[in-house]
């Protein structure tokens, strides 16, 4: 079978509770260690975990025993793995203590690292990887091995790296673990060198343990399964010492859609995943992240909206259902018929042409002042503009509101009424206050007399945040009946001056009549 054959399977090992776990200021708590775990194993269904590092501390090897008990229970505990160093007993004896069952076992694939840090020579250090190796085996362990620095080792010192593997082959270790530690490979450098060490070593299994310091981790897989690479380590959200590991969502989805390659994870729980660890390592996703990212499913233009709707235009195998999710059509100063169209649909409302043309308009000038209108915004906008009665005897111009903590609001209010411009003042003990105070006075030469307040309303979107656009609907008194007007902006104080506006308007046509 050739090394690109679409029927391969790959296997992919997540190391988000271990190398992701050393992402500068990320500290999982041994429960949230164990709901992870549980989650990679058992929602998303990657091939194997790698959960921490012995001897780090007693609540790592609490956390590491609840892990172990769980995967026992539930058949997973041959999937289960922890980093241990060559340091014969010691590290052997903290993975059975917890009831593990696979060490990966840290050696040096560098020479310098072998004679710098440790102070050994090759064939020293061959010799305490099998005292090492040797005693795991007996207390029943299966043993994987990292050659640490392999990249830069391969490059400096390929006779050293040859060299270790000759020494270790025949010990009975199951995958030899080939990292790119710090990230400096190119694809092309990747697939060489991932080649050549199969071929010098046909009978052993290699992984590929990428990272991302030059944002080339996800292209690098790609390098290593075409050179023949089967298991891939990675992380969820990119976690990861410096700039992180390889994205497990990103290197599920381009090894399924563009090299035709097989998969164990179910796609849907990509998503799950992505946001547990996010809660849990307080490291947030940015917005655009491929595959994860909160945006990158949203169409903002409205040329792409159109041609989804005619004909598939802009979507690709990048579906977002794939994942559980739902494609979105933003709604803003971009926004087209199409935008809108797309969004009433998924609300279930019909408006006629001419009330989509408003309400359009609307989404389009609130979109100047407010960055996206989202599908939750969009009933506010709606009943503001079906609402609405096109009457302009008063039109706002200009108004600066000033408030601050324990001083007294002020207002400066510019309105045209009858082609005429009038200015004033006011203040008041909060914003809104202020500006009814300035249009009193604007409006008292007028012989117009504001009404009674009798009731204020402010809402804001199920699920709205700080950005999400503020309803206000105010009740007036009048001398037959009571009158409501409603106001819609991301302000709140706005939206309370739309309201009154339209509230003067509505009062001075009845007067006109």
């Amino acid at each position: 079978m050739s090394s690109n054959s679409p029927t391969r399977h790959i296997k992919l090992l997540d190391t988000t509770l271990r190398d992701g776990e050393q992402t500068q200021g990320v500290s999982f708590a041994g429960k949230e260690k164990l709901h992870i775990a549980r989650a990679l194993l058992q929602s998303l269904r990657v091939d194997r975990i790698e959960v921490a590092s012995a001897r780090v501390s007693d609540g790592e090897k609490q956390a590491v025993i609840d892990i172990n008990a769980w995967a026992a229970q539930e058949g997973f505990l041959e999937r289960v793995e922890v980093l241990g160093f060559v340091d014969h007993r010691l590290s052997v004896d903290w993975v059975v203590e917890t009831g593990g069952r696979v060490i990966n076992l840290l050696a040096k694939g560098s020479e310098k690292h072998c004679r710098e840090q440790l102070g050994r020579s090759l064939a020293e250090h061959i010799e305490d990887i099998r005292r090492t190796v040797s005693y795991a085996q007996e207390r029943g362990l299966r043993v994987n091995m990292y050659l640490e620095d392999w990249s830069n080792g391969y490059r400096d010192s390929p006779d050293y790296v040859f060299g270790l593997l000759e020494g270790t082959k025949d010990l009975g270790i199951a995958d030899f673990m080939l990292p790119d530690t710090l990230g400096v490979m190119m694809p092309d450098e990747v697939f060489t060198a991932l080649r050549d060490m199969i071929t010098r070593f046909p009978a052993l299994e290699f992984d590929f343990h990428p990272h991302n310091d030059y944002g080339l981790a996800t292209a690098n897989v790609m390098a290593a399964v075409k050179a023949g690479i089967n298991t891939i380590h990675c992380t969820v959200n990119c976690l990861g010492e410096r700039a992180g590991n390889a994205s497990v969502a990103e290197v599920a989805v381009v090894l399924k859609d563009k090299m035709g390659m097989s998969l164990s994870i179910d796609e849907t729980r990509i998503g799950l995943l992505s946001r547990m660890v996010e809660n849990f390592s307080g490291k947030w996703v940015s917005a655009n992240a491929p595959i994860v990212g909160a945006d990158v499913f949203t169409q903002t233009a409205g040329i792409h909206a159109d041609g989804d709707s005619k004909g598939g235009l802009y979507i690709t195998a990048l579906r977002p259902e794939r994942f559980a999710r739902k494609r979105v059509y933003a709604l803003g100063k971009m926004s087209g018929k199409a935008s809108l169209a797309n969004n009433l649909e998924e609300l279930g409302l019909s408006l006629s042409a001419e009330e989509q043309r408003k309400v359009l308009q609307r989404v389009v000038e609130l979109g100047d002042s407010k960055e996206v209108i989202t599908v939750d915004d969009l009933p506010f906008i709606i009943a503001d503009v079906l609402e609405s009665r096109d009457y302009r005897y008063i039109e706002l111009l200009n108004c600066y509101i000033n408030s601050g903590l324990d001083v007294e609001s002020t207002a400066s209010v510019r309105v045209r009424i009858n082609e005429k411009e009038y200015s004033g003042s006011g203040s008041g003990n909060g914003g809104f206050a202020a500006f009814m105070d300035a249009m009193a006075r604007i409006l008292k030469a007028r012989k117009f007399k504001m009404p009674d307040l009798l009731d204020y309303e402010v809402h804001i979107p199920r699920g709205g945040n700080t950005s999400a656009l503020t309803e206000c609907i105010i009740t007036w008194s009048g001398e037959m009946r009571d009158l409501k007007t409603r106001g819609v902006d991301s302000n709140q104080v706005l939206a309370a001056v739309k309201a009154t506006l339209r509230m003067i308007n509505i009062k001075m046509h009845a007067q006109a009549d």
